[in-house]
């Protein structure tokens, strides 16, 4: 199963890492990645593969809210199917 995860906030250090040490963790494969800085702001958004992960789509969800008020950001979590869905025209 594939997830789009976005992370929008202030750009600081260690917002990279800390999602990809996530990530890693629990076995959560980045299949692509994009990332940059708009007007100050952080911004990334990454295709990630569940295939071989130790959790969930729902408790990452979960766990990476808790993650972003640490760092003081917004990170999503949206099942690929539903993100493209949405963005059909």
């Amino acid at each position: 199963m594939k997830a789009i995860i976005t992370v929008v906030g202030g750009d600081k250090v260690g917002i990279i890492a800390k999602v990809s040490a996530y990530l890693a963790k629990h076995s959560i494969n980045i299949a692509d990645i994009t990332q940059t800085i708009l007007s100050g702001n952080f911004v990334m958004m990454m295709m990630v593969d569940f295939d071989n992960a130790d959790t969930d789509i729902d408790t990452a969800r979960k766990e990476l809210t808790e993650e972003s008020k640490s760092l003081g950001i917004e990170i999503n979590v949206m099942n690929e199917k539903v993100f493209s869905a949405m963005h059909r025209i």
